[in-house]
């Protein structure tokens, strides 16, 4: 009876053995060995590597290695013998800028196991420009995001927040609470992760953490300025009937796009998408109630000077990293293709300028008083 048990248990394991091996021979594993993102300086050699495994069911075949930009990168070799074991392929940097690599099998039955063979290369000119890159990145940030605090503290010290345009203040709360949605949707939420994944299959979740905290936290200092609207004295000054409306037109759009996305018309992926266009086009106009009623009141008393020229490092600062990058990067597109950053920063800047004209020349001899 033992010696039965004993052959049972041998033979079952056996049979498990048996069934694991016929089912893992029959996967193929054709993978990188490092990242999907390799980084070059021009004109600098390097390699990478492809390893192929579990390919004992699967009869010899070719992969052509397609190269999206050839005058960015070279490849040696561009056609694999495909066995077990590691490939290497040699890279040679030709040309500053972004390419793609990625593989075509020469047998349409082989090809689902190299659809996840793929390589982002960036070929960049000055090895002193990314860090110096990354340095300006991070001071516009910090610029940007202590902009809030001496509009705040001058509303403290006068005890009072005339001088501070109402609508101003409600674009910027709803623009920042529309940027933090999108930011921490496309974050946090898996769903809308995937949904991202299956549009841009070889891209990267653009929202980075310094967005996330930027966003959160500009939103809450704009709501501490707005506590200070209804404590301090504030006149005659209220939210204005065109503010109202503009922002009535984007609450109907986002409700009926929330609604659509709730019964699947539209992907939840575009409703944030929905969300960031309202936020830029609160961007381009919430300075000009401000400059109005500055030319109105011929006077820029309430009104931070400190603010602004922040909000001028940030969007000169934040102009001149992407030109930098342009150039490091040859990507000029990215700033003459797709202007919307970068038209932000620089209409941010002209109304920074503005500001100070008025506050330094047209106004300076202001003499205002409050009642």
């Amino acid at each position: 009876m033992e010696g039965d048990y004993t052959r049972r248990k041998m033979n079952s394991w056996t049979l498990l053995f048996a069934i694991f091996f016929y089912f893992r021979c029959g996967q193929c594993d054709i993978i990188l060995t490092d990242d999907h993102e390799l980084n070059l300086k021009l004109n600098e050699v390097s390699k990478f590597s492809i390893n192929a495994s579990f390919l004992s069911n699967i009869s010899n075949t070719e992969i052509q290695l397609i190269v999206q930009h050839s005058d960015i990168i070279r490849l040696d070799p561009t056609i694999l013998n495909i066995t077990e074991g590691i490939h290497d392929i040699n890279v040679t940097a030709l040309g500053a800028g972004h390419s793609e690599v990625y593989a075509n099998a020469s047998d349409p039955a082989f090809q689902k196991h190299v659809k996840d063979l793929f390589l982002i290369v960036t070929v960049y000119k000055q090895d002193w420009l990314i860090p110096f890159s990354v340095v300006i990145g991070w001071i516009y940030f910090v610029a940007w995001s202590i902009s809030f605090y001496p509009q705040i503290y001058i509303n403290w010290k006068r005890k009072s927040v005339v001088g501070l345009n109402f609508d101003f203040i409600i674009l910027n709360i709803v623009g920042f609470t529309l940027y933090g949605i999108f930011n921490l949707g496309l974050f946090f939420i898996p769903e809308i992760q995937n949904e991202y994944s299956d549009r841009h299959p070889r891209g990267m979740n653009p929202v980075k953490v310094n967005d996330i905290v930027f966003a959160v936290h500009a939103a809450i200092a704009t709501l501490i300025t707005i506590v200070q609207c209804f404590i301090y004295e504030r006149e005659e000054q209220r939210v204005s009937t065109t503010a109202r409306t503009i922002l009535g037109i984007f609450g109907g759009f986002l409700t009926i796009s929330i609604i659509l996305a709730g019964v699947k018309v539209i992907h939840w992926l575009d409703y944030l998408y929905y969300c960031s266009y309202v936020k830029l086009t609160i961007t381009l106009i919430k300075y000009i109630p401000q400059a109005y009623m500055n030319y109105k009141r011929k006077s820029t008393v309430g009104w931070s000077i400190g603010n602004i020229f922040l909000d001028f490092t940030g969007g000169a600062l934040s102009m001149l990293q992407m030109i930098v990058d342009a150039y490091n990067y040859d990507d000029w597109v990215s700033i003459f293709g797709d202007p919307t950053k970068f038209g932000l920063g620089l209409f941010s800047v002209v109304f920074d300028i503005f500001f100070i004209v008025q506050h330094y020349i047209l106004y300076r001899h202001s003499n205002y008083a409050e009642n």
